[in-house]
């Protein structure tokens, strides 16, 4: 299907649907996918509350909530994600992580890539014919179709490791799907390749190679070789901006060598796939962060916008590419030199 919505529909609808929610139902929501600033976590949000509730709570409310949006959505345009996302599970044997769902419908639908994708990610799982897997440690978060069972996608896991340890080496995707489709037939019927490969996208014990090979984790063959690579391999595992001491940490820990954390340092500073976004901490180019001082991105914000812009939509996109306090932001704004005000709380870039 064709997809007619833009990330400035998406975001403004969502926010609709927002409206429609009590007070402390959208209080909480905004606060868990970041749509002021960070997304937090349930602990934060509970010990935030006056009186304290208890985190099941926020989690209860946070459940409600979903199941109200889906309501609210099916009579929105926004039910066409909805739609596009049934499809791609679909034409993925009825799974896909989060991640690749997310990236899919910013492909398929054009988006902008600063679109806030937990708004996304609230989108498809309202809908009541995809079912969110719920967190469990070692694995990536995954929509499936009701149809799809937890019994299954542990069989396919467990017969996936049993066959690569046996083997003791890396495989050929299709011979290894080939082995699993034979064990595993007679108890869960007929498995489809791209079924068995979203499956074992979802475990961190198993990773995939070289366009053609699968392996587990923990074997070297399939890591990155050099310290670029690794370093890019590790923060894409994290998902998450890091600090080069944690990057130097984590490669120990997942590929088992040890790195200079001078060293570490020097390679990210030179290539330019990773940006400084904070004092001594780093994100990756591709998720989309920019270069520069807190004021190029602010300048590079309004150039973009075309015109004026107020505070808060200011700092709600420095925030999206830039892991920097409000304040800072604020004191930016402040910089006569190159930034005008021009109404309250409204400002633009100077000729």
């Amino acid at each position: 299907m064709q997809a007619t919505l833009t990330s400035n529909t998406i975001e403004k609808s969502f926010l609709d649907v927002l409206r429609s929610l009590s007070e402390k139902e959208r209080m909480v929501i905004e606060r868990r996918i970041g749509l002021n600033g960070e997304k937090e976590t349930l602990q934060n949000i509970w010990n935030s509350f006056k009186p304290s509730i208890t985190r099941e709570r926020v989690r209860q409310i946070e459940d409600a909530w979903i199941k109200k949006v889906g309501r609210i959505i099916k009579a929105t345009e926004l039910a066409e994600i909805q739609e596009m996302a049934r499809e791609l599970i679909s034409h993925h044997g009825g799974l896909l992580t989060r991640e690749k769902i997310i990236g899919a419908l910013i492909k398929e639908m054009n988006l902008s890539k600063d679109i806030n994708a937990h708004i996304l990610e609230v989108i498809v799982q309202s809908d009541f014919e995809i079912v969110k897997s719920k967190p469990r440690l070692w694995t990536q978060t995954y929509f499936t179709v009701p149809s799809v069972t937890k019994k299954t996608i542990d069989a396919v896991h467990r017969e996936a490791v049993k066959i690569l340890k046996r083997k003791k080496d890396v495989m050929e995707r299709d011979d290894l799907y080939s082995e699993i489709q034979e064990t595993l037939r007679e108890e869960n019927g007929e498995l489809k390749n791209e079924f068995i490969d979203s499956i074992l996208d979802v475990f961190d014990d198993i990773v995939k190679g070289e366009e053609i090979l699968i392996g587990l984790t923990r074997w070297k063959i399939l890591n990155p070789k050099t310290l670029k690579d690794k370093a890019i391999y590790v923060m894409k595992k994290e998902k998450v901006p890091m600090h080069f001491i944690d990057i130097s940490n984590k490669i120990s820990e997942y590929l088992g060598e040890a790195v200079k954390i001078n060293t570490i340092h020097n390679e990210l500073i030179r290539n330019e796939e990773f940006i400084l976004i904070w004092r001594g901490i780093y994100a990756l180019k591709e998720w989309g962060f920019k270069p520069g001082t807190v004021l190029d991105v602010i300048l590079d914000i309004l150039s973009k916008n075309g015109g004026p812009m107020n505070t808060e939509e200011i700092i709600k996109k420095v925030l999206k590419v830039r892991n920097v306090k409000k304040t800072t932001i604020y004191m930016n704004l402040q910089n006569k030199k190159a930034i005008e005000r021009v109404g309250r709380n409204f400002y633009a870039a100077k000729a």
